[in-house]
């Protein structure tokens, strides 16, 4: 039975790209995402590629229904191999860290720490059982270096991060691997990325972002996925606290 993928937070962007480049090694695809008219589309796209792909509706922001959705995608495929959760969309943005409070955060922090910790939970049996799986994490370069302007994500996100070292550090002699993406960049053809060619996202004072191609983050999740040989993936690798040391 071929190797399954379960992308969280699959979209146009990064999501698509990653579904692709496993899907090119023989990978099924398990497209994860609240807007049930764009995964169709994407799974009629990567049908025309000879990629085998279902899709599936949930509400990430609903960690409680995790255990369902996990149950689902194993009754259509049987089986879930590797975990890509890259849920960050273009209905959300930075916050000062002046202005920020106690509800943003309450309001960010299901989806990108609590959700997570829950489909690990879900599918960490399977995988410790099988004694192989891996989770792949996307987050904002905010996560590890904290920047002005760009709170409110960044410190929710670094929590997962945390999570993620700890959880590497724990699994990787049973076969586990668990790596983050980091990412400091506009990626093209993403929600986000049609929001700032609208003029709807703007960090004033803050830094400009590079802007990357997917697919090109894919191939860093690929490599991340095949030679395990390292936690967390910077790009611009010029992002990586050892670059800049």
């Amino acid at each position: 039975m071929s190797k399954v993928i379960a992308v969280f937070g699959a979209g146009t962007g990064l999501g698509v790209s990653v579904a692709r480049r496993f899907g090119r090694e023989g990978f099924r695809v398990a497209l994860v995402a609240r807007r049930k008219d764009r995964l169709d589309t994407l799974v009629e796209e990567l049908a025309g590629e000879g990629i085998e792909a279902a899709a599936f509706s949930a509400d990430l922001s609903k960690p409680a229904d995790v255990p369902a959705l996990v149950g689902a995608i194993r009754d259509r495929f049987g089986r879930i191999d590797v975990v890509e959760y890259a849920p960050i969309g273009g209905n959300q943005g930075f916050t000062a860290a002046a202005e920020l409070d106690a509800a943003t955060l309450e309001g960010l922090i299901p989806l990108l720490l609590l959700t997570p910790v829950e489909v690990v939970k879900a599918v960490l049996p399977e995988w410790t059982e099988r004694g192989d799986g891996a989770f792949l994490l996307a987050q904002g370069s905010s996560a590890a270096l904290p920047m002005p302007y760009l709170s409110g994500l960044g410190p929710v996100m670094s929590a997962t991060r945390n999570y993620l070292y700890s959880l590497n550090g724990e699994l990787a002699g049973k076969g586990i691997y668990a790596g983050a993406l980091t990412i400091g960049a506009l990626i093209t053809r993403s929600e986000a990325a049609a929001r700032v060619e609208a003029g709807d996202f703007e960090t004033p004072d803050g830094p400009q972002f590079p802007v990357v191609d997917p697919d090109d983050l894919a191939e860093h999740y690929w490599s991340m996925y095949t030679k395990r040989d390292r936690v967390e993936q910077f790009h611009p690798e010029s992002l990586s606290p050892h670059a800049a040391a």
